[in-house]
């Protein structure tokens, strides 16, 4: 690529994250550092090449393993409803490409992203490296049943829905600490269960307080390491 194509693409992807913003603007998101942590992010980076010239645009995007980036707007929907602090220890259930990571590395003091997909973890893990996220890594690891020794984690965010809160990653929330998952409502046969964005709030003495957030769309989280990818 010569430097003059090279300043065109540049200027180019500048012009779409400009307009990805103003998209998230008028899609109602006004906490700053979250606007910020999706400007500082190039979801280029973390796109599929093919997909590349679409990743800048509100759209959810295939990765692999038949798993998708969410769309911007609904990311940082989740991301502004955590409200995290610059200390904060943030555990990611559902790493996929590693965008989410990456933005959360922005927010939090240490970002850990566990992904099924050992496909997806070593490609997550690269793009981090790549992006200069030192704070964040992701892990070949069941998100449902994290490993004990990571410790414990003032924000707990799923990237997909499940039946009930998973009562191994209401067990690593810390007092004062907020877990965000998607409840799978039951359905009628063939059709698509509804899913509400569920906030679980621990107070310092342990209790748990829930807020429906309303209805949200994130595919089904499975149990368990993939066997084949």
């Amino acid at each position: 690529m010569t430097e003059e194509a090279g300043a065109r693409q540049a200027s180019q992807q500048f012009e779409e994250r400009a307009a990805l913003l103003l998209t998230l603007r008028q899609a109602g998101l006004r906490d700053l550092s979250v606007l910020r942590a999706i400007e500082a992010t190039p979801r280029e980076a973390f796109a599929p090449y093919r997909f590349r010239d679409l990743a800048n645009r509100n759209l959810s995007l295939p990765i692999g393993c038949g798993q998708t980036m969410s769309r911007p707007v609904e990311l940082a929907r989740r991301l502004e409803a955590l409200k995290i602090g610059r200390g904060h220890r943030v555990l990611e259930v559902g790493a996929g490409s590693g965008y989410g990571a990456a933005a959360l590395a922005q927010l939090a003091s240490e970002v850990i992203s566990l992904e099924r997909f050992e496909t997806l973890a070593i490609e997550a893990s690269r793009r981090l490296k790549a992006h200069g996220a030192a704070n964040a890594k992701a892990i070949f690891a069941d998100g449902l049943d994290p490993p004990r020794e990571l410790g414990r984690f003032d924000r707990i965010i799923v990237q997909a829905s499940v039946g009930a809160a998973p009562a191994a990653l209401i067990q690593m929330l810390t007092p004062g600490g907020a877990l965000l998952f998607a409840r799978r409502e039951h359905a009628q046969a063939g059709a698509r269960a509804k899913e509400r964005l569920i906030k679980l709030d621990r107070n310092e003495d342990g209790e748990l307080r829930e807020t429906d957030l309303g209805p949200c769309r994130l595919g089904p989280a499975i149990p368990g390491l993939a066997q084949a990818l």
